[in-house]
């Protein structure tokens, strides 16, 4: 009784093809996914439990040396009247329990004393412990696997979720969460494990959606994107570009997609707001297309009182009308990049939905595992590797037509952490 109002509702909103060409269509699939599982390696995850708590270990004595007593270093309570009244470090924030000692503070401690460094590492190491080295192998069902959720209505840019384990915020950069994928390992002893993940597709779809002359032209020529922005920004020809130039224009990229000011730049790449700012302008100036896109895709937010992606999947967004700046502020930085990061889930999604159906439609024995974000991974026979890979590529990359190409890349290896 409900199809019919509801099925009305969803065309009322423009929502109708976001739900049934997209969402729908995808919940078979997320469905094999959950029931396949995926491996776990459990003697090299009880090595890594081991070591990081040798680890643990000798934090918490240093720690315990430099305060010159033993306390319960969990307790925020007990680590606030180590900082502030034994070591005498100057409070910078408060909270109703006292003075704060979130990671932002401790950060900020680093550069005075070298106590805070050691919680902050001790408090990653805990929680990556408790969360994925100690737990993982208390989750495996009766067939040995791990089974994860994958949630299609949590997230409010429309990226799918996962939860019981979450396996979608493994540390990426460190040295801890590689070693965590690599107790990841392929179904069977002749399978492997192999990723295919997008190339930068949330820049390239802020180059397809601002239709930036320059912008395109730099992921057409196939050139490495970043030197290219570096080359402009900085006004130096690309061959003159240096490693430390191009990283700067690699964090103005992405800080662009995230909507992010020169104040955020200037705290992530650890440079005066000046700079940061002028680093910015030049960006601007370099791709007017995209200035001049973002306020665009602010203004319609506003006016509307949502952003929508290129398949039209919309995301409320109240904080535009807020009285507070700040609230403001966080609401035009979503407006700027729910069309790159929603555009870009809609986009893996209908590929996940393809891969799955091509999987079953040709025969192959690899199976679709995960999803993170970009990248997809398979449990794949060494037999199949080249088939899947050509196949899986195909899909990815022809999905949605944009005027500069979709890239994926596919790799594989013995373990999660090898595919990569």
């Amino acid at each position: 009784t409900l199809v019919g109002p509801l099925t009305e509702a969803l065309g009322r909103d423009g929502s109708t093809r976001a739900y049934f060409d997209i969402d729908l269509p995808l919940v078979g699939v997320l469905a094999i996914m959950e029931r396949t599982g995926a491996a776990v390696d459990c003697d090299r995850l009880a090595e890594l439990g081991a070591s990081t708590q040798a680890e643990l270990d000798e934090l918490s004595a240093r720690i315990f040396d430099m305060a010159g007593e033993t306390f319960n270093l969990d307790s925020p309570k007990q680590l606030s009247r180590i900082l502030f009244e034994v070591l005498g470090l100057t409070p910078l924030k408060k909270n109703q329990r006292g003075y704060s000692t979130d990671a932002a503070v401790l950060k900020e401690l680093c550069a005075v004393h070298e106590l805070p460094a050691l919680v902050l590492r001790y408090r990653e190491l805990a929680k990556i412990k408790s969360t994925y080295i100690d737990a993982l192998p208390r989750m495996r069902a009766g067939d040995g696997r791990v089974h994860t959720c994958f949630n299609e209505t949590v997230t409010t840019t429309g990226r799918l979720s996962s939860s019981d384990p979450n396996l979608q915020n493994i540390p990426v950069r460190t040295e801890f969460g590689r070693q965590i994928r690599e107790s990841f390992v392929p179904l069977a002893p002749d399978e492997r494990f192999l990723s295919a993940d997008y190339s930068q597709i949330e820049l390239r779809l802020l180059a397809h959606l601002s239709g930036d002359e320059h912008l395109v032209a730099a992921f057409c020529s196939g050139a490495d994107f970043h030197a290219a922005t570096a080359a402009r920004v900085f006004d130096v020809p690309v061959e003159e570009v240096t490693p430390e130039l191009r990283s700067r224009a690699k964090a103005v990229n992405f800080g662009i997609v995230y909507g992010q000011q020169a104040f955020g730049l200037s705290q992530s790449l650890g440079i005066p707001f000046g700079e940061a700012k002028e680093m910015i302008e030049r960006y601007f100036a370099a791709y007017p297309g995209v200035r001049s896109y973002l306020d665009a895709t602010i203004e319609e937010a506003k006016a509307k009182g949502y952003a929508e992606t290129m398949f039209g999947r919309k995301r409320h967004i109240p904080e535009l009308k807020a009285s507070n700046a700040a609230t403001r502020g966080f609401g035009e930085r979503t407006a700027m990049n729910h069309p790159m990061q929603g555009s870009a889930a809609d986009i893996i999604k209908l590929a996940m939905t393809e891969v799955q159906r091509r999987l079953m439609a040709e025969g192959f024995k690899a199976r679709l595992l995960l999803q993170v974000h970009d990248e997809l991974d398979f449990s794949v026979p060494e037999g199949e590797i080249e088939a899947l890979s050509s196949m899986v590529r195909e899909v990815m990359e022809g999905v949605a037509e944009l005027r500069v190409p979709l890239v994926a890349d596919v790799s594989w290896g013995a373990s999660w952490a090898e595919s990569h």
